[in-house]
């Protein structure tokens, strides 16, 4: 056998270890290709491993789609959790967590995946959005003074905007010669004018 085909080492992970391998390398095919990229072969072949590995720690592929979203959400719940800004600025605090939950939807393809599970009518694969928005209105939002209801309105408000502006903002923008990234400050100035108002 030449060296050119020499089999590569096999890489021995630890089984969770092997699952954020796998949905590491379907995140890349969604941020890169879009959610159509999310087939068995080809998550299995992006992350190096054999379709059986993919079954065995998922059971499907529409289990590897589900575990990824639950995966961006949970992590664009940490990145707003994270954001630490003194409370003498709460207009500082809102503007940084708006910020976060932008960036989440246009740089990590979970508007494109969002969008997606929408469109083949999967999406009672979100419910963890609901514990995601609680999760956010009840330890960063509380301190507002605001009723509870609105404060998860404008939450609701705020993803629907941020998954429009991360599927739609810069090519709509740019078909209409602005900058690409002029929807998404137009979005930002509204809800945080709006958030403005709405303050104590």
């Amino acid at each position: 056998m030449s060296i050119k085909n020499k089999p590569k080492p096999r890489i021995r992970r630890s089984p969770e270890e092997s699952r954020s391998n796998i949905l590491s390398a379907a995140e890349s095919l969604l941020v890169a290709q879009g959610p159509q990229s999310l087939r068995l072969a080809d998550v299995a072949k992006a992350a190096g491993v054999a379709n059986a590995t993919v079954l065995h720690h998922f059971g499907s592929i529409d289990a590897v789609q589900k575990a990824l979203m639950e995966r961006m959400i949970a992590d664009l719940v940490a990145g707003i959790m994270a954001v630490n800004v003194p409370q003498e600025d709460p207009a500082a605090a809102r503007e940084a967590a708006l910020r976060t939950l932008f960036d989440a939807f246009e740089t990590r393809g979970a508007a494109r995946l969002a969008a997606w599970l929408e469109l083949t009518d999967e999406t009672s694969r979100l419910t963890l959005v609901r514990e995601a928005v609680q999760e956010v209105a009840q330890t960063k939002m509380a301190k507002t003074n605001l009723p509870a209801d609105l404060v998860e309105d404008l939450i609701l408000l705020s993803v629907t905007l941020a998954v429009g502006v991360g599927l739609f903002g810069p090519s709509l923008g740019q078909l209409i010669g602005k900058p690409p990234e002029r929807a998404r400050e137009l979005t930002l100035q509204m809800l945080l004018a709006n958030l403005e108002r709405l303050s104590p």
